[in-house]
């Protein structure tokens, strides 16, 4: 199969012009507490306001939320929550926040501390419920929030200062907004009479984030608090989930009051453009008639379907159509079992990617189309009727037309899909498409590179980590080649279980994520597998695992490289080393010495007390792999692999199925 070079470079964005910064701000300050709409404007979530607007076919079938005004949809803990402050005893703005968290059922917060969030913290330390994990870093933090949603489906809650704090904060806004991660990221910021002049350590955070959150607010009246608080945790777990920040004066945070927490929501428009739980019968129905007239059905599934794994299973017990799972998507459907073609896209298998090819009916339920996933666009299931379940109105014909597009919560419908079903005792036979498709997968399957000697293939050392945790420990990742290695070979049965940065593809991930992973599910067992590269980027959150003492086990792919930058190098590229090479003046791959290994995590993290082993030869693997299992505690395990090792198959960006690469390494010329 024949290959092709990358995609054309993306557009850059149209810039929008308006006031200057600090004009801006103050008429920000003159407005609102959410620092843009007048207080009798509906409300649109800055996101929802942004994105295009789906076709009318799309909506008109499925829309019957009722209208809002002012509404009272009370915090998860109501009738049940006793606060520690009598019923009209002030207390400081700091505290109201506080107790705003804890009405909403948080009980573990990631935060680090600065001047204009000191009071929070101050805070934090009277209360009973809340446990702070201290990253050392606040993208750190941000990165472990995302680590906690991502494997309990809870919204996340991250805290950092003012300024660089706050920015620090911006690439995991972005990750979070782009993976569909609940969190509510709050933010101290400088006294309300300082905002707009540029003040120690001010930065416009809510007009830096407007691209990136679902919706953010700038706090500039205490009484209005408790409503922001859960408005913002409403905002963030409903609908297509999401971050939502809130930026807090100092000013406020000192200010003392008497706080009503049962208070209306101003949530009118947001409410009234939610999709409707369930699609329509009459929908149902149509989906149930395209499956009896189709001859090759394929379910792709992704993220939007880790809450209806159990529905999606009960679909294809009751149909047998296939499935194709996205690199998010990953556990909704046990990978590996008859019925899973496994990963699609870039870096999905032959048969996966085959399958979506040739199908006439593509049921795509939680997923996006993204460009890693479908390549040309033009050329992605051509020969298909696509029916698209989101619950995100804006995805729907966003990059690629439906057929049916159905804009309702996947959950509920597939379930629908299911009870019609069974109640009308429909029956398809799909065993033709299946013999086909498992012919494919036998004539092309999952492999790679057989070297011999002692030599640590990274697909082994997944192969070999899957194999001692009987594949149910939790993983997360990095970014690189590592990440699409354990995509492809650490087989998830269950959801929730795969942490990785799929849109963003923030390198710096793995780590902090595995720390947020673990805190939120202590008993079960969490590995990052990273790239030296990747891991390199928030390797001082070792210090956290330390501190407090969070047992996450670090096994490194170290290849000395940036590894998948090296594969496109290989490829298209020449094999032009352009700034790709992370070790110092001896090569480890060249010498074979242990002493030009650069740099030494072992001694790194021994430095930071945490347990630490190398490992070059793979007859050691199994018993190091292990021993880093066995260990009380965090630990860190260095495997050495080869640089010149390629993640395959592999769709070039902007390639078609057509153009899909199957064999080939570093060794080989382009």
């Amino acid at each position: 199969m024949a290959s092709i070079i990358g995609a054309k470079p993306l557009a850059r964005p149209s810039t929008m012009f308006r006031q200057s910064a600090a004009e801006e701000r103050r008429l920000m300050m003159a407005s609102t507490t959410t620092g843009r709409t007048s207080k009798t404007a509906a409300f649109v979530p800055r996101a929802q306001a942004q994105r295009p607007r789906p076709v009318a076919r799309a909506v008109a079938a499925q829309q019957s939320a009722p209208k809002h005004i002012d509404v009272r949809i009370d915090a998860p803990t109501k009738g049940t929550f006793k606060s520690r402050y009598g019923d009209n005893e002030k207390r400081k703005g700091a505290d109201v926040l506080v107790e705003c968290l804890e009405r909403e059922g948080v009980d573990l917060v990631f935060a680090y501390p600065g001047g204009a969030s000191m009071e929070i913290h101050q805070a934090l330390t009277r209360s009973n419920s809340i446990r702070n994990i201290l990253c050392r870093h606040e993208q750190g933090e941000i990165f472990a929030a995302e680590g906690y949603a991502k494997v309990t489906g809870k919204t996340a809650v991250c805290i950092a200062t003012s300024g660089p704090g706050a920015t620090n904060l911006v690439t995991g806004l972005a990750d979070a907004m782009l993976d569909s991660v609940p969190m509510v990221a709050i933010t101290g910021q400088v006294p309300r009479p300082m905002i707009g002049t540029d003040g120690f350590q001010e930065t416009p955070i809510v007009e830096i984030t407007r691209q990136i959150t679902k919706h953010n607010y700038l706090v500039t009246d205490l009484n209005d608090l408790p409503r922001i608080m859960r408005e913002a945790f409403l905002l963030a777990n409903t609908g297509r989930p999401g971050p939502v920040l809130v930026d807090v004066p100092k000013d406020i945070q000192q200010q003392l009051t008497v706080p009503e927490f049962d208070v209306d929501l101003k949530l009118s428009g947001y409410l009234s453009r939610l999709p409707p739980a369930c699609a329509s019968p009459m929908v149902i129905q149509q989906i149930i008639q395209a499956m009896t007239t189709s001859e090759r059905p394929m379910l792709y599934i992704g993220g939007g379907t880790l809450d209806a794994h159990e529905e999606i299973k009960e679909l294809v017990e009751l149909t047998g159509i296939p499935v194709a799972q996205t690199l998010m998507g990953l556990g909704a459907f046990p990978v590996g079992t008859p019925k899973s073609m496994d990963m699609l896209g870039m870096h999905g298998t032959v048969v996966a990617n085959y399958s979506i090819d040739k199908s006439d009916l593509l049921l795509a339920i939680g997923v996006r189309f993204d460009d890693r996933v479908t390549g040309k666009l033009e050329k992605f299931a051509t020969r298909a009727r696509i029916v698209h379940i989101d619950i995100d109105p804006a995805e729907i014909n966003k990059n690629k037309e439906a057929h049916m597009p159905v804009c309702a919560d996947c959950k509920p419908t597939v379930k629908a899909i299911n009870d019609a079903i069974k109640a009308q005792d429909v029956k398809v036979d799909y065993s033709k498409w299946q013999e086909e498709l498992d012919g494919v997968r036998n004539e092309y399957p999952m492999s790679y590179p057989q070297p011999g000697g002692e030599i640590i293939q990274p697909q082994h050392a997944i192969q070999v980590l899957h194999e001692l945790t009987e594949g149910k420990a939790i993983i997360s990742t990095g970014v690189g080649q590592h990440q699409m290695f354990a995509a492809q070979w650490y087989h998830f049965a269950e959801p929730r279980n795969w942490v990785t940065s799929g849109g963003l593809g923030s390198m710096g991930f793995g780590l902090p994520s595995a720390i947020g992973a673990q805190v939120a599910r202590p008993d079960d067992l969490v590995v990052d597998i990273d790239g030296d590269g990747s891991f390199v980027m928030n390797i001082q959150e070792l210090a956290t695992l330390t501190a407090e003492n969070i047992p996450v086990k670090c096994m490194i792919l170290n290849n000395q490289h940036l590894g998948m930058v090296v594969q496109w190098e290989d490829r298209f590229y020449k094999a032009n080393r352009a700034h790709t090479y992370l070790g110092v003046d001896g090569e480890y791959h060249v010498t074979g010495e242990e002493a030009d290994i650069f740099p030494d995590f072992v001694t790194v993290a021994e430095g930071f007390r945490v347990p630490a082993k190398r490992v070059t030869r793979k007859s050691d693997l199994k018993a190091a792999i292990q021993e880093m299992i066995d260990t009380p505690g965090p630990y860190l395990l260095d495997v050495m692999v080869p640089h010149q090792e390629h993640v395959l198959p592999m769709i070039p960006g902007g390639g078609s199925f057509a153009d899909i690469i199957t064999s080939g390494s570093g060794h080989d010329s382009y």
